[in-house]
């Protein structure tokens, strides 16, 4: 850790904010606004208020980006921005509440300058020693504060709109009223306090540093994120660039090329993933490449994006919006794409490794619709059984995506039949009889989501235009409104008319058979009523009705996967057993890579017959 670390000392907050010093903590830009709520900015004045002066106030995290150190050390400030402005805010409260005390004292004089200098930078009036993130007016806010005491003298400084409806000038005012009942005594007393509260200012050299350092640090604030980091470091290698009349891309114009990619791309989790997986489709690529650097992992991500951004800034902003356009297809799938069936399967079917290699395919051979359905219906199929017999391995999955995209790069033309035979060579694909033996087990229990997926999928395949319904729809809570329905119960308690059924009225047994039969796919079926089913008997289940519509709501509902269910008077292991046997033939069948025969399927019967 230490080898990270150009500088780690403690500092009182009058060091920090050193009225004599032109050190200035800039805060990136286009970081987020100011976002403490008023309980945090309340703790911080209570921690103040109630503890002895030299109050740990924990650790704040530079970048220096100083150009010239005779100029002014200027640090970016990676974390702890939310502290020190409102530490800011606090001095610029007390330094309003000094200018009402008509105090002809010279301790006071010097005490009222050294906040101003605090401030300000000094022997200035409009160079703040704090520069916040322009994000929302925030730093115009900030500004406005400063005018507003009379430190901060910008010539034809006009104060923005709606400053009062904004979180900064509400922290303000707040802090403002915490102090309005104070005397001149109290208020010194607690700036006493305020001043030599401690800090452990901690230096790094760069942004890859920062964020392994942020990770292990425990400070209270917002969590910051690799892209953060990146979003900063684009920001401000194009903007040195632009003033060093280098580059015609404003620090403006590369913000709206970020905001595309993260319209694009939402979700941060997402978007991570997005910047690794660009790297590992294309870092055959001269222009991408980074040495060293076989793949892009989370740990090595930065480092990698540092690199890159220094090699060529603008290249790598347009190359990653315009790809962003491509990864935004897979994971949000539109309606009118022409790929939607395909691409909305990959994304249930949790295909996300793949995404390497349809960011390349849909990068190169955009215009060969009939190979890209191809492999995306393919790679629907990789994946059941993957994700069914977990072969390959989970940290397999990017060396073969990103393998295979340099074979193909080395190729020139690739071919589907190329794709479908490098992917389901031994050691990359299950074999047939394990994907078997793995869709015989408890699947329930051992792959919830594929076994949601394999029976919506298998309904599917039966549906018309008549009978179509959206098995992938989704309440206002975002949980499926089609869930997996336990035809024998899978509670704790069977009710007597299953014990009964299943076990001719032995509880012991019942038990046992339950256990070995509960989660086996001939046991599931779908139903968008799974709490009204519940534990009832099988003819309950089977016959239930909607007291609102009529409507069956049990296994009469007409879905293809209880067509069986419909027309039994009771479920037995037989029935289960004869029902897995069959379920899994036509899985087998439906995501069958090539045409072969089913190998036999040996299942003996769960009470212990063969």
């Amino acid at each position: 850790m230490a080898k990270l670390i150009s500088s780690a000392n403690s500092y009182t907050i009058s060091q920090i904010f050193d009225p004599g010093s032109n050190i200035r903590f800039i805060i990136p830009k286009y970081q987020r606004e100011y976002a403490w709520k008023r309980d945090q900015v309340e703790d911080l004045l209570n921690d103040l208020s109630t503890n002895q002066e030299g109050y740990f106030l924990g650790t704040i995290l530079c970048v220096d980006r100083s150009k010239d150190h005779h100029e002014g050390t200027m640090l970016e400030l990676i974390d702890g921005q939310q502290r020190l402005t409102t530490i800011s805010l606090i001095y610029a409260a007390v330094y309003e509440k000094y200018s009402h005390f008509n105090i002809d004292d010279d301790e006071f004089k010097t005490e009222k300058g050294n906040l101003k200098n605090s401030l300000i930078v000094k022997r200035t009036s409009t160079e703040t020693k704090l520069t916040l993130s322009e994000q929302n007016n925030n730093f115009e806010d900030y500004k406005a504060i400063l005018h507003e005491i009379g430190v901060y003298k910008e010539p034809g400084f006009k104060k923005p709109q709606n400053l009062g409806n904004r979180r900064l000038y509400k922290t303000y005012q707040y802090i403002k009223n915490r102090l309005s009942e104070m005397s001149y005594e109290e208020i010194s007393a607690f700036l006493d306090k305020l001043n030599s509260a401690l800090i452990v200012k901690i230096e790094v050299g760069n942004y890859a540093d920062a964020y392994t350092l942020f990770e292990s640090l425990n400070n209270r604030g917002l969590p910051l994120s690799a892209m953060d980091l990146i979003k900063n470091k684009f920001l401000s290698a194009i903007d040195e660039l632009h003033e060093n009349k280098k580059l015609e891309m404003t620090i403006e114009d590369a913000f709206e090329h970020w905001r595309y990619i993260t319209a694009n791309i939402p979700d941060y989790a997402n978007q991570e993933r997005f910047l690794r997986q660009f790297y590992n489709a294309f870092r055959y690529d001269p222009q991408i490449k980074i040495k060293n650097f076989s793949r892009a992992t989370t740990s090595t991500l930065i480092k990698i994006y540092e690199q890159l951004i220094e090699k060529n800034p603008k290249f790598l902003l347009d190359e990653l919006q315009d790809k962003s356009e491509i990864y935004s297809r897979f994971i949000s799938p539109d309606k009118d794409d022409e790929f939607y069936s395909g691409l909305r399967d990959l994304l249930h079917v949790g295909a996300a490794p793949s995404y390497i290699l349809l960011l390349y395919f849909f990068s190169k051979y955009y215009e060969d619709t009939n190979l890209l359905e191809q492999i995306i219906q393919f790679l629907v199929k990789y994946f059941v059984r993957r994700n069914i017999t977990d072969f390959p391995a989970t940290r397999e999955l990017d060396k073969i995506f990103i393998d295979l995209v340099d074979i193909s790069e080395e190729k020139g033309e690739i071919t589907f039949s190329f794709v479908k035979n490098y992917l389901t060579a031994p050691g990359r694909f299950a074999d047939d009889e394990t994907f078997i033996n793995m869709l015989l087990g408890d699947i329930y229990i051992t792959n919830t989501n594929m076994a949601r997926f394999i029976l919506s999928k298998l309904e599917e395949s039966h549906m018309t235009k008549e009978n179509w319904r959206d098995l992938w729809a989704k309440t206002k809570y975002n949980k499926y409104i089609w869930t997996i329905e336990h035809i024998l119960p899978e509670g704790g308690n069977l009710p007597k008319e299953w014990i009964q059924t299943i076990a001719d009225g032995d509880a012991e047994k019942a038990k046992i058979i339950q256990g070995m039969c509960v989660h086996k796919l001939g046991n599931l079926t779908l139903t968008a009523y799974n709490s009204n089913l519940s534990n009832f008997s099988f003819i309950k289940k089977r016959d239930r009705v909607d007291d609102k519509s009529s409507n069956y709501i049990g296994y009469k509902n007409g879905l293809y996967l209880n067509k069986e269910l419909a027309e039994k008077e009771n479920w037995t292991v037989e029935d289960i057993t004869n029902r897995t046997k069959k379920l899994v033939k036509e899985v087998f069948e439906l995501f069958a890579v090539e045409d072969r025969p089913l190998p036999p399927i040996k299942l003996p019967c769960l009470d212990g017959e063969e």
